[in-house]
């Protein structure tokens, strides 16, 4: 970056000084003749002796009105269970002290934020966004290239071959058009609507069961285009069927084609409506399928980043307000010129790598499948629907992290660098298409997965100086899959985690999944390392994502009392193969859920039978049920299992008030290396399943309403409520739409899943141990010298 010059008093300066600002003026007007934002800058004011103030790149730590030295053990002492509490929740003694009187009086620090000026070549020929801070283009799905001018082939199929004319399947494997900028499907030219898409089965033969119940299977070596391009007025092709005609029931059509991609809805793909960019590009720019495309001046993955190109006044909040260092004029002379932004902000503060696409945005646009890694599409009044899918937290914690004042633009200031590889994307996207590659790891999404960070950890290496400094320990790499970072190139171990499946691979020390593509057995250690899946001392399980359920949340499940929770233990689920429709792997689960099964189950089996401890108050079922929720806030005890891997068993316990039993041996639940557990949960031993009603019903009334209580007490720190409040407001402003599920969030004050993460994040930086090695960091902490590492503990 270009350095400010430190300014010094003279009056030859002080005379080209305001020359400076008069030529930026001039500069700034030309550029936004109508926009009143210049009035928001303000230049540094002299000081009494006439000199303006140092380059705040200059730091020291300052503490005003320092209090005397406390001990931080005597001031807060744990309870009974071992536990510190720290608004509401019950940490861990060492770490809930430290809160409490550090965290909870720290004050902003002075910062400098960098505005990038780095022009980018042939501004990215309109077919990518420009890195100001780099002066690298991002260039667009199907576009690559210095200046994105290069045209990139993305095929729809694989090879072909006599036997399979339109290639082995792939998902994106099209008889029709293939749009070879996203490798995707459409009718094509020719048609009455070439624009609809053709996904999937759509063009292939569709083979009907001869028995009840049996599979409908797709031959992909047949096509079907007579009845997708058909004119026919009684029965039209899928690429010529009017909407209106088939509404009325005037026209018949195939039945399997449907609306997959993102950006269109409607049974035949007629409405235009939102498609899903991380924090909708900001308002700066336009979603196109997934790629913020946005508007000059503006840069990210969400559009976030202003340039010295962008008007102040539309800088986010988390760079406001803020004063200008503006360059002499030796440096206006030149395009383009970095500018600091002086701000205050709380520590921890968290540099995110603006990355090249192929790691998140390009995985996003070309979606074959709408929901696939989001958690979010639109209908056709463009509302919000929220998935299912539990692998919706990354985004959510990406987004929050894009908007956080805990943000920094200037990685000299950093206290922790978040690098977003979305591998969310790869659990559901990884068979999409040919130019994904994953052919070339033999179908195993793990091992394609490790490759995809092993290169994020080489771009970064590459053009950043920060992992060297601390190796890499101050970095944050984001894991969504089942089996967490089980599968993390040995590179990068040294990094913090963000898992949801906490393995310390002390008894289950193999690949734990059931499905074989995701298996990391196999993988080598001359790329995997031998590191375990989940080291406690550095990594940190984050809760599930879980739809906003505003029923349940203006019930108050979760506030549900002791007296009307008359079930004693509940586990609704997959319960494995000796079930109607269970999984058929003896390993799912580790087989935990079968254990469980075979001794309390309350529905019978596929022989009929019910587990052998089976008792009225002890539902232990794989029948679906209508009132999940209700369920477990009529329950005082709920299971927490493995599925597949992590499950979101404990975010539903938790949600609906209900205390949870974890039996899942050596691996760590959300937060569970830094919440005392022993306050709100119970774990039991995997071989402890035969007594598991004793070892319940040896709790006493007393015992049970502390621990009901304290659910109570830290249940919204399992749910994602900054994400789902940010997607908030920008319905209200665009739509001025006010949903049922966003009504019910604004009611809620306590700290979710990202205040908590913050919370930790500001722990480990004053007590990580490695700290210590980077030598003297002369920084504002905004924090009394007893709470620096080394101060009174």
């Amino acid at each position: 970056m270009m350095a400010v010059q430190k300014w010094k008093c003279s009056w030859p300066l002080t005379a080209a000084i305001a020359s400076a600002v008069a030529l930026f003026s001039i500069v700034y007007l030309l550029m936004f003749p109508v926009d009143p934002s210049f009035d928001y800058l303000r230049i540094r004011e002299a000081t009494q002796s006439g000199c303006l103030p140092p380059n705040a790149t200059a730091r020291k730590h300052v503490w005003e009105n320092l209090q005397p030295r406390v001990d931080l053990h005597h001031r807060f002492p744990a309870d009974l269970h071992g536990a510190v509490v720290y608004r509401k929740a019950p940490w861990k003694a060492e770490i809930g002290r430290w809160l409490s009187g550090c965290d909870s009086v720290a004050k902003d620090a002075n910062i400098s934020e960098i505005i990038g000026g780095r022009h980018c070549k042939d501004d990215c020929s309109g077919q990518g966004v420009c890195n100001y801070e780099l002066g690298e283009c991002r260039c667009f799905h199907g576009f690559t290239g210095e200046g994105c001018s290069e045209r990139v082939q993305l095929q729809c199929n694989l090879p072909t071959s006599p036997e399979q004319p339109y290639g082995r399947w792939v998902v994106s494997i099209c008889p029709a058009h293939c749009d070879t900028t996203r490798a995707m499907c459409f009718c094509g030219e020719g048609t009455k609507y070439p624009n609809r898409p053709v996904a999937e089965a759509c063009g292939f033969q569709i083979n009907h069961p001869v028995e009840p119940g049996a599979p409908i299977l797709t031959d992909w070596t047949k096509d079907d285009l007579a009845n997708i391009f058909t004119t026919n007025s009684s029965k039209a092709g899928w690429c010529n069927v009017d909407p209106v005609e088939a509404y009325a029931f005037r026209m018949k059509f195939k039945e399997e084609c449907d609306c997959k991609y993102d950006g269109l809805s409607g049974r035949f793909c007629e409405v235009p409506v939102q498609c899903v960019c991380i924090n909708q590009c900001s308002g700066h720019g336009h979603c196109r399928g997934g790629f913020c495309q946005c508007r000059s001046g503006w840069y990210g993955v969400d559009c976030s980043i202003p340039s010295v190109l962008s008007p102040v006044s539309g800088w986010p909040r988390w760079l406001r307000p803020a004063q200008l260092d503006i360059p002499n004029n030796e440096n206006l002379t030149t395009p383009l010129f970095d500018l600091n932004a002086l701000t205050k902000k709380k520590r921890p503060l968290v540099y995110v790598y603006d990355l090249p696409p192929e790691f998140n945005s390009l995985l996003l646009e070309g979606r074959h499948f709408k929901l696939e890694c989001v958690n979010r599409i639109y209908d056709d009044g463009n509302a919000t629907i929220w998935t299912e899918q539990l692998y919706g937290s990354q985004m959510a914690i990406y987004e929050s992290l894009l908007a956080s004042a805990h943000r920094t633009l200037n990685g000299e200031e950093a206290d922790f660098f978040f690098v977003p590889v979305l591998d969310s994307c790869i659990i559901t996207r990884a068979d999409d298409a040919p130019h994904l590659s994953l052919q070339e790891h033999r179908g195993i999404r793990s091992s394609f997965t490790l490759d995809l960070y092993r290169k994020a950890y080489d771009h970064i290496v590459e053009h950043h100086p920060f992992w060297n400094r601390s190796s890499g320990r101050d970095h944050i790499w984001s894991f969504a899959w089942d089996e967490g970072a089980c599968y993390a190139p040995k590179e990068i171990w040294n990094s913090m985690m963000l898992v949801h499946w906490g393995n310390t691979n002390s008894k289950h020390n193999h690949s734990t999944t059931a499905y074989w593509a995701d298996n990391w057995d196999t993988i080598t250690s001359d790329r995997r390392g031998t590191h375990p899946c989940f080291d406690p001392h550095k990594d940190l399980v984050l809760p599930a994502w879980k739809r906003p359920d505003a029923g349940s949340l203006s019930m108050k499940l979760w506030a549900r009392p002791l007296e009307m929770r008359k079930t004693l233990f509940y586990f609704n689920g997959n319960l494995g193969p000796a079930y109607e429709n269970g999984r058929p792997e003896a390993t799912y689960s580790l087989g935990i859920r079968q254990k469980l099964a075979e001794e309390f189950g309350s529905s019978p089996n596929k022989d009929g039978k019910l587990g052998k401890q089976h008792m009225e108050d002890v539902i232990v079922t794989s029948q679906r049920t209508e009132n999940y929720h209700g369920d477990l806030a009529n329950s005082l005890f709920c299971g927490v299992l493995p599925g597949d891997g992590w499950s979101g068993r404990m975010e539903d316990s938790i949600l609906q008030g209900c205390i949870p039993v974890v039996i899942q041996d050596g691996i760590f639940l959300p937060y569970e290396n830094v919440l005392n557990y022993e306050s709100f949960a119970v774990r039991l031993q995997e071989d402890e399943i035969p007594n598991l009603i004793k070892v319940l019903k040896a709790f006493n009334e007393t015992e049970i309403g502390f621990k009901l209580r304290n659910v109570k007490k830290l249940w919204q720190r399992f749910m994602y409520r900054d994400s789902l409040l940010l997607e908030a407001s920008r319905q209200k402003t665009k739509l001025g739409l006010v949903a049922d599920w966003a009504n019910e969030l604004s009611k809620l004050t306590e700290d979710d899943v990202f205040t908590t993460f913050l919370q930790v994040l500001h722990y480990k930086l004053h007590n990580d141990p490695w700290r210590e090695q980077l030598g003297h960091v002369n920084k504002d902490f905004g924090v009394p010298q007893e709470c620096l590492r080394g101060g009174s503990k």
